[in-house]
C-alpha cells in the first residue's frame, strides 16, 4: 500500500463526496462572512441582499472564485478572519453525528489539507508587476489583467457593497487616467487629469485638473463570472 503524504493526500484518502460536501459548506460560511463585513462597514440591507443576489445565481466554483475577487479588491473583509473557524463550521455542516465531527476536527492530517485548500481557493490576490520600465498587473495565476504601459499603476483597495470591478488610477504620458483590471485596459476616465485621489465612498474618484478639483462619475462595473 502507498504511503499516505500531502501530496497524494487527496487522493488515497479523502471522499471526493466529502472534499465536494466541504467546499460548499466553506463557500456559504464565506459568504455569511462577506455579509458579515458588509454589514459591519454600515452597509443597507438592500446592499446586503443585492450580494447575497449575486451570488445566488452562481455555481459553487463560479462563487468561489467571485468571493475570492471581491476580497482581493477588499482585504480587510477577511482581517482577523480565523480560516480554523470557517471550516470548523462547514465540517459541523457536513457531519451527522457529533462523534463523527469530533474525529474529522481531530484529525490533523485532514484540517492541514482542508485549511490549505480553503487559502488556495480565497486568497488570490494580484500583483503589480514591472517590464521594461513600464508597469502592469496579474493575477495569482499569472494572467495579465493590466499590460505593461504604464508609468504608474495604484490598485484601490476600499469598502465596495458589491461583487464589482474597481477601476485602477495610472499614470501614462504624464497625465493620470482610471482603467480597469480586465485584460482589455478598458479605460473608464481619460487620461486628463493632474492626480487623482481615492475615496471610501460615492463617488470614489476625485481628479485634479490645472489645481482643481473634479468629481470623476463613473459607472463602477458589475464584475462578471467567466
Amino acid at each position: 500500500m502507498s504511503k499516505i503524504t500531502q501530496e497524494n493526500f487527496e487522493e488515497m484518502y479523502i471522499d471526493p463526496i466529502e472534499i465536494r460536501q466541504i467546499d460548499k459548506f466553506v463557500c456559504q460560511e464565506m459568504g455569511r462572512q462577506m455579509h458579515r463585513y458588509i454589514k459591519g462597514m454600515s452597509g443597507s440591507k438592500r446592499i446586503m441582499e443585492k450580494f447575497e443576489e449575486v451570488l445566488s445565481t452562481l455555481t459553487i466554483p463560479q462563487k468561489e472564485e467571485a468571493i475570492a475577487r471581491y476580497i482581493d479588491l477588499n482585504r480587510k473583509s477577511i482581517s482577523g478572519l480565523d480560516f480554523k473557524i470557517v471550516l470548523a463550521r462547514a465540517i459541523a455542516n457536513y457531519c451527522d453525528t457529533f462523534d463523527y465531527m469530533l474525529e474529522m476536527v481531530n484529525n490533523r492530517q485532514k484540517v492541514e489539507f482542508y485549511l490549505k485548500r480553503i487559502k488556495s481557493k480565497y486568497i488570490q490576490y494580484h500583483e503589480v508587476f514591472e517590464q521594461d520600465g513600464k508597469f502592469g498587473i496579474k493575477d495569482c495565476k499569472g494572467n495579465i489583467l493590466v499590460t505593461p504601459q504604464y508609468d504608474f499603476l495604484r490598485t484601490c483597495y476600499t469598502y465596495v457593497d458589491d461583487l464589482i470591478t474597481m477601476p485602477i488610477i495610472a499614470q501614462k504620458d504624464g497625465k493620470m487616467g482610471l482603467i480597469l483590471p480586465d485584460q482589455h485596459d478598458t479605460v473608464v476616465a481619460d487620461f486628463i487629469y493632474d492626480d487623482i485621489y481615492l475615496k471610501d465612498e460615492p463617488p470614489y474618484f476625485e481628479g485634479i485638473i490645472n489645481k482643481k478639483k473634479v468629481p470623476i462619475n463613473i459607472g463602477i462595473v458589475s464584475r462578471s463570472v467567466e
